[in-house]
């Protein structure tokens, strides 16, 4: 439905588009079933990204700022944790390398199994990824170091040159250095960055706009009012705002949203510069709907004497928006009613003109019966 209403803006809202895929991607799993399954993935795992929805639940809790701070703080950080995942590959690459190298042919035992050894590329990178959590890396220590028989054979003819048996010298500083750069500095180096833009995120809520925000906003108002009357059109509001910068830009369709936040409507249908500003700052830091104690503090009063002298309150935006509703379902009754008059005119005049020639037919025949008995 919001597809057929908005059209093509539909897909201009970040949100709708994340609905459609979700929608999209749970038909899919459904309708195509079998398909799906033989030639592409399991469909189960398209009906369980519905899940991803409950996400939306964040964008109606404004009080939730903490959290929203921090997903903002997680989305800002993910180009710093891609160049630390980089880094951590390649320190892992260089050890596997190593590792193969030294112990490829190590005696599996304790942590070093089926799956957990040196012996391939890729079962090296699993093993080292383990241990980059500090996760068994004690168990993949004792099997590197059993150098002595019996624990390991050394007689045994393989390209290692020391049968199956590690090496306490190499698998010392090897695993140690490994634990190190990657448990100790990589990993905490990913709860930094989150640190950091979670505290800068948390930072900018508090200070609320920067003056280049500020800025931009009285830029943009020129243009819509070149001689500086404080004032614009009702009607320009929705390509004003359309036309600001994030975070106070609010894009079309926005009329709704202009409607909810009760914007005030002076004479000759003019919105004010302060007005306009100061919903969108309230829209910004999640108080729009927030009451205000009614002190000598508030900054709302201040807002007040700002105002020109011709400034005169008429109306509000909600107010229009319930005018223009009620008028149309007004208007609406009024044609009803209209074309169910019409209806019933010309139902009553069909009958009336049946009734007539009803009464010309039986005059009719009572005529002619009439001149029928004089002969």
């Amino acid at each position: 439905m919001k597809l057929v209403a908005l059209n093509y803006k539909y897909f201009t809202i970040p949100w709708n588009v994340f609905d459609f895929i979700i929608v999209i991607a749970s038909v899919l799993g459904e309708v195509l079933g079998e398909i799906v399954t033989t030639f592409l993935v399991n469909p189960t795992l398209l009906r369980v990204a519905r899940i991803a929805r409950v996400g939306r639940i964040l964008r109606l809790i404004k009080g939730a700022k903490v959290i929203r701070a921090l997903l903002f703080a997680l989305v800002v950080s993910m180009p710093a944790l891609f160049n630390i995942g980089l880094l951590l590959f390649l320190i892992m690459f260089i050890y596997s390398i190593f590792g193969m190298s030294f112990f490829g042919y190590v005696r599996k035992s304790a942590g070093i199994t089926n799956l957990f050894n040196f012996e391939t590329f890729p079962n090296s990178m699993i093993v080292l990824f383990q241990m980059c959590t500090t996760a068994g890396w004690s168990g993949v220590y004792q099997a590197l170091t059993n150098d002595q028989p019996p624990d390991c054979d050394p007689t045994l003819n393989l390209p290692s040159h020391k049968g199956d048996c590690g090496d306490t010298a190499i698998a010392t500083p090897f695993l140690v250095s490994y634990v190190i750069l990657t448990s100790f500095v990589v990993i905490n180096m990913y709860i930094a960055v989150i640190l950091e833009n979670f505290s800068q995120a948390q930072e900018d809520v508090q200070q609320g706009l920067t003056d280049d925000e500020y800025d931009m906003y009285y830029e943009k108002w020129q243009r819509f009012d070149p001689s500086g009357s404080q004032y614009i059109q009702y009607d320009q509001l929705s390509n004003f705002v359309d036309g600001l910068e994030p975070p106070l830009r609010i894009p079309k369709p926005n009329h709704l949203l202009l409607a909810a936040m009760d914007l005030p409507i002076c004479e000759h249908d003019r919105m004010h510069c302060v007005d306009i500003l100061d919903a969108l700052i309230k829209d910004f830091l999640g108080t729009l709907l927030v009451p205000v104690a009614d002190t000598e503090d508030d900054p709302s009063h201040e807002i007040e004497q700002n105002r020109p002298k011709n400034y005169k309150r008429i109306t509000t935006t909600l107010q229009r928006q319930r005018e223009l509703y009620l008028s149309r379902r007004g208007l609406k009754a009024f044609r009803t009613n209209v074309e169910r008059r019409r209806d019933e005119r010309k139902t009553r005049e069909a009958i009336s003109e049946k009734a007539i020639v009803g009464k010309l037919i039986e005059s009719y025949h009572l005529k002619t019966s009439a001149q029928s008995n004089q002969q």
